[in-house]
């Protein structure tokens, strides 16, 4: 089936829940790359704090937001670019969800949520490790690290597939 372009410009024969317009599939594709490459750094930090760093007793029993403060204020250095790292994952993904609904992207409006609740999951969990020191709440944060890159490989091969067929 050939597809002509409207003045929409959305095509022809193509809904807009079949997948983003030409301009949102880059847009998707470059902050799936993007998230996919700062959640590997973040896994890899995350890893190295796990091993490496102790938390501060003075930021455990504080509560989960005190704790996230403190690990940004009071350090240790690894921690709090972790911790930073975690916030900046938080907001891009936060914009790719955007980009997704307003480019009305259903596939990729699922898996950027998915992706931004694993992300907002191991962000909990993160502070409630650094509230209580638990190996679960580290252990969490690591899995919904893997789920969330998981989303954004899914959200790159789905658009290597669709540019590869177009």
């Amino acid at each position: 089936m050939r597809e002509t372009t409207g003045t929409s410009g959305i095509s022809a024969g193509r809904r807009p829940e079949d997948g983003p317009r030409a301009g949102g599939d880059e847009a998707v594709r470059r902050s799936s790359l993007g998230l996919s490459a700062a959640l590997l750094v973040q896994y890899a930090l995350g890893l190295w704090v796990s091993l490496y760093v102790t938390v501060p007793a003075r930021d455990q029993g504080s509560g989960v937001f005190a704790a996230v403060g403190r690990a940004l204020a009071n350090g240790p250095a690894a921690l709090a670019v972790h911790a930073g790292l975690g916030l900046l994952l938080l907001l891009g993904s936060i914009v790719l969800v955007v980009r997704a609904v307003v480019d009305r992207a259903g596939f990729f409006v699922v898996t950027s949520v998915v992706s931004l609740l694993a992300v907002l999951g191991a962000a909990g969990s993160g502070a409630a490790f650094v509230n209580n020191g638990q190996d679960g709440a580290s252990l969490t944060m690591g899995l919904l690290t893997a789920v969330a890159l998981l989303c954004q490989l899914i959200n790159l091969f789905r658009l290597s597939a669709h540019r590869s067929v177009g």
